[in-house]
């Protein structure tokens, strides 16, 4: 029974693109909620403040990989 359950720790995983940019989704929405909950005096404001980060952080992270992969392509 541990051999399996150990294979899941010690082999990776294949992802393609898509499956990694959708997995950085729930690691960004938690970076964000910890960020504001640990910032944000009132725990109400949280949801929409964390949210508003969330996608900050998600098309930063989008505009920075395109600007890097723009400029490998022109140095190509």
């Amino acid at each position: 029974m541990s051999a399996p359950l150990l294979a899941l720790f010690t082999t990776s995983a294949e992802l393609t693109g898509a499956q990694r940019l959708v997995l950085i989704l729930p690691l960004c929405l938690s970076v964000a909620i910890i960020y504001k909950t640990t910032r944000l005096e009132d725990l109400r404001e949280v949801p929409a403040a964390a949210a508003v980060l969330w996608v900050t952080i998600v098309l930063s992270m989008c505009a920075v990989g395109f600007g890097l992969w723009a400029l490998f392509s022109i140095m190509l």
